[in-house]
């Protein structure tokens, strides 16, 4: 686990500059750092830098930028490959130097070439420059636990792990991208390909991406025509494959999913670090937390460390649940309360970490709880991906309902357009008669909240074709007709790697902390796909197969509760303690000067809601998420592109 950043141009960037960019990610890799620089075809040169957080191999054998036995490769790696012990095995040939997984890649690549990413199992952002073949390539895991950001500018390429060191890079335009605000509005996050900044993107999850230096570049330098782009694992592709070949009995589902399930928490349990587990008390998180107890057990004799934070809000407290399950389980169980001044102590400090506008509140807790277990352990298991592959939230119960209701929708939309009642309509009846578009069937995009984000951007929706919708229009991409599976699926592509995961990582990685989620191993992923829907949803109960498997473990009144989450009150906050900020965020003269927002409008806004507040579900007219993407937007502008904290460059 680590960070990496790098470049590929005919303007040497030298190590002291390469090193300042590498730098600005020394929270995420604080025992070793390395920079080097390669002559390269066509007048390039490959610079590749690494900080290292010490997994595997803590000697320093382990160190990157690492180069294969043969000289022909170098390589800079994110992440851990999981399966590294058995392909070692199976690329015996190759002359290994050091224990750790870094090593495996090499030999992997010499045996396979590029189709080694069929091969490895984990979580991983890789660089890898290939002397023979003069081409330097991009490799991200699956599902996109581990995040990597490209630009190109000046026939040049600089990426990176984060934004930060591209921002630190010479001559890094920084233009803002104005099409995506809308959407980030109303999301509170950037999905990938897209950032905040032109002609830089994340490469999107199960894609590798290859830069020829030859060519075309030698002649004219590289942009984004530089890049040979490929899926090698795709969320819609993956469903219909395994789904044809359905667990049809129930039995043999739930073995099925217990021994992949252990054989992938084994696996995360290598390391030579301290290891331990969040424990929320919820169903995903306390599975995880069992089978590791009692692979800690057989392995060890000692118990697995958990840990959970506890809110002074009782409305937001799990910890007392954690606490049950885990003297169940006999686990190493450490709880920490925390009160809203310890969460809105972390608010200034989030564009640090989160160096691109992202509105996900749980990002708070996240750290503190991080912050947590890094006090005892260097990694920590999580129960991330279990609410998406199994159908756990309440979206998807909902939507059960709504595709009942879609024909009587159907007909209340046409009459409230013929009798103008329509405007009468309650929230909830107009967001169903408004769910018209078969791209976007399963978003419910409120018409309130969606036209509220372009009117901040001084665009209206018929404007909308100048900035991305506030949705994701491309349903139909799934070929599938049940609203939840759609739904699901869609989650799968963008809410779980461009929201959770990201938070997962920024806020893990603030702490030098690892996370490991066992639910998002590759066998667990695609077997879920073989376990027939109506195993996950049986009309009443969700995530019904992932319930049943964690009751073998836990007694069903420790875990059967409605779901708190990690919220935090944005209402109370925005109207209070962060009202003053927000105000000054909100003056017309600041962004008139911006000149991103519509600045009267957005200034009325603001002060609408903050003399009235979210109004309750009834109404539709609770806005606090929408001025919460905006506070966070201008903190992280008033940070980057402000003059405060923008990195060295």
């Amino acid at each position: 686990m680590c960070g990496i950043c790098g470049y590929i141009s005919r303007t040497v960037i030298g190590r002291e500059q390469l090193s300042r960019m590498n730098d600005t990610m020394k929270h995420r890799g604080p025992n070793d750092a390395g920079v080097e620089l390669f002559e390269a075809a066509g007048g390039y040169t490959v610079g590749l830098a690494q900080r290292r957080l010490s997994i595997q191999d803590l000697s320093p054998l382990g160190h990157q930028p690492m180069a294969s036995a043969d000289g022909r490769l170098e390589v800079v790696f994110n992440g851990e490959i999981y399966n590294f012990l058995e392909l070692k095995k199976e690329l015996s040939e190759y002359p290994y130097r050091s224990s750790c997984d870094t090593e495996v890649i090499l030999a992997a690549y010499l045996r396979w070439g590029i189709g080694m990413v069929d091969h490895l199992g984990g979580m991983f952002a890789i660089a890898l420059f290939d002397r023979q073949e003069q081409a330097v390539y991009f490799l991200r895991d699956r599902i996109g636990k581990k995040p990597l950001y490209y630009t190109f500018y000046d026939g040049s390429l600089v990426f990176g792990s984060e934004l930060k060191p591209l921002m630190a890079a010479p001559g890094f335009p920084g233009d803002l991208r104005q099409d995506v605000l809308p959407r980030y509005l109303y999301q509170g996050y950037i999905n990938a390909p897209d950032t905040i900044f032109a002609h830089t993107y994340k490469l999107e999850p199960g894609c590798w991406m290859k830069v020829a230096l030859t060519g075309a570049a030698a002649k004219s330098g590289l942009s984004e025509a530089s890049a040979e782009l490929h899926r090698y694992w795709d969320v819609a592709g993956v469903y219909h494959a395994k789904s044809a070949d359905p667990v049809e009995d129930y039995g043999e589902a739930k073995d099925g999913l217990r021994a992949e399930l252990r054989h992938a928490v084994s696996e995360r349990m290598i390391a030579d670090v301290p290891l331990g587990a969040f424990l929320s008390g919820g169903y995903d998180s306390s599975l995880v937390s069992a089978v590791a107890q009692e692979l800690a057990m057989e392995q060890t004799g000692r118990p697995l460390k958990t840990f959970c934070i506890g809110f002074d809000e009782p409305a937001y407290d799990e910890s007392p649940f954690a606490e049950k399950v885990a003297a169940h389980l006999g686990t190493d169980h450490t709880t920490m309360k925390i009160g809203e001044k310890d969460m809105l102590d972390l608010v200034e400090s989030v564009p640090r970490y989160f160096d691109e506008p992202f509105a996900d509140s749980s990002e708070i807790p996240t750290m503190l709880v991080s912050s947590l277990a890094r006090k005892q352990v260097t990694v920590a298991l999580s129960g991330d991906g279990g609410d998406e592959f199994f159908c756990g939230y309440n979206i998807y119960a909902k939507l059960h309902e709504a595709q009942r209701l879609d024909a009587l929708g159907a007909a209340a939309h046409m009459a409230g357009k013929i009798s103008g009642l329509g405007r009468h309509y309650s929230f909830r009846v107009r967001v169903i008669a408004e769910n018209r578009d078969p791209e976007t069937k399963t978003q419910f995009l409120s018409g309130n909240y969606v036209s509220r984000a372009y009117r901040m951007c001084g665009v209206s929706e018929a404007d909308g074709r100048a900035v991305l919708p506030a949705g994701y229009p491309f349903e139909s991409r799934y070929g599938v007709k049940d609203w939840q599976i759609r739904r699901m699926l869609l989650d799968m592509d963008t809410y779980l790697p461009g929201d959770i995961l990201c938070k997962v990582d920024r806020a893990s990685m603030k702490y030098a902390l690892e996370t490991r989620c066992p639910i998002l191993d590759p066998a667990v992923m695609e077997y879920s796909f073989r376990i027939p829907h109506r195993f996950k949803y049986d009309g009443k109960d969700k995530k019904h197969i992932l319930k049943d498997l964690a009751r073998d473990y836990i007694p069903g009144e420790l875990l059967d509760r409605p779901k708190k989450g990690f919220s935090v009150p944005l209402d109370k906050w925005l109207r209070g303690p962060l009202r003053t900020q927000l105000l000054d965020f909100a003056r017309e003269e600041r962004l008139r000067a911006q000149g991103l927002f519509d600045a009267a409008y957005t200034h009325a806004f603001v002060a609408q809601y903050l003399a009235t507040g979210d109004r309750g579900a009834m109404s539709g007219e609770n806005y606090s998420k929408l001025i919460w993407s905006f506070f966070v937007f201008q903190q992280w502008y008033e940070a980057y592109l402000g003059g405060s904290e923008r990195p060295e460059g």
